[in-house]
């Protein structure tokens, strides 16, 4: 008589913990790479082109919102990347990505005051209008 083999059981991410060592594989050079590209993308992305605009305030304004941009995604795609991470259970991974997610809202906070208070509404201008 031929005993049937048991059927293979189906792993999901999120019934067990990822172990220490591949968490820690890939949220040490995670960590790494984003927060250099944060400061790459200051330096090089922001600060280069301001350097070559020369005193151009519409060309130093748009590298500011471009860099204002670049610093949003890279916060949206960091938190979906720690959310991908709390589905396999990776705990440093996650906690990785939540500080670089935490350094690029404190750099898009400070980047926005410092475009809020460079660029103050005209005193004739309401703020509920759409011209403003």
């Amino acid at each position: 008589m031929t005993d049937a083999l048991p059927a293979p059981r189906r792993r999901r991410p999120w019934s067990h913990r990822t172990r220490p060592g591949v968490d820690l594989a890939f949220a040490i050079p995670l960590l790494l790479l984003e927060t250099m590209w944060l400061v790459v993308d200051w330096m090089f992305g922001l600060g280069l082109k301001v350097w070559a605009a020369q005193g151009d305030q519409e060309r130093i304004d748009a590298a500011a919102l471009a860099h204002l941009g670049r610093v949003w995604v890279l916060l949206v795609a960091t938190l979906a990347l720690a959310v991908l991470a709390g589905v396999f259970r990776a705990r440093w991974t996650v906690i990785a990505h939540l500080l670089v997610a935490l350094l690029a809202g404190g750099v898009l906070a400070v980047a926005q005051h410092q475009w809020d208070i460079s660029h103050p509404p005209s005193p004739w201008c309401v703020r509920h209008s759409a011209s403003c």
